[in-house]
């Protein structure tokens, strides 16, 4: 009788050491190396829409073209954005077409719906230094922008963002679950 309680409290210890250690790692994950995100607003659509839930890694590398979320400037909020500008780009907007370091870009993941009629820009023309003042994003920092671009508050309105305020990067919609999608 005594080896039966010995063994079962040998297999309780193991349990919990089990759960203890699975929240540990968890835990460490979720603040090294990647989190969900609820995304808020319009502003990324069609990339995402609101209340998407995303999974962001925390330790990937910032690239043109991104999908970052950050803390946002001017309120305890996170935004998520698209990675336009890099450090020591110069940027123009010019009759809807995006110049970085004066090579043209096609942006076909720009929300291009919802236009007032005749209107033939989703986005105003535009250059870093009318915006921002700087004529190349500075070292530290990048230029984003959404992709619905009537209804996105993003560097051209609160200016660049600190590479430090990045919480990290998109990689994968989770949900809602008919839209999973990865995002490399």
């Amino acid at each position: 009788m005594t080896e039966k309680k010995t063994s079962a409290k040998k297999e309780f210890v193991s349990w919990i050491f089990a759960i203890v250690f699975g929240i540990v790692v968890a835990l460490v994950c979720r603040e090294y190396i990647f989190s969900p995100v609820v995304v808020k607003g319009a502003s990324m659509v069609p990339t995402y829409e609101n209340k998407d839930v995303i999974i962001v890694s925390k330790v990937s590398h910032i690239d043109r073209f991104d999908h970052v979320v950050f803390k946002a400037p001017y309120e305890d909020e996170y935004y998520i954005k698209r990675v336009i500008g890099l450090p020591g780009d110069t940027i123009e907007m010019k009759e809807d077409v995006l110049i970085i370091n004066g090579v043209e870009y096609k942006e076909d993941y720009v929300n291009r719906e919802g236009a007032v009629p005749f209107q033939n820009r989703i986005t105003e023309n535009f250059t870093l230094e009318e915006v921002t003042g700087e004529k190349t994003v500075p070292e530290g920092y990048i230029f984003v922008l959404g992709d619905n671009r009537l209804k996105s508050a993003d560097s051209r309105h609160y200016g660049l963002i600190p590479m430090d305020s990045i919480l990290g990067e998109s990689k994968l919609r989770i949900f809602p679950f008919q839209n999973i999608r990865l995002f490399w």
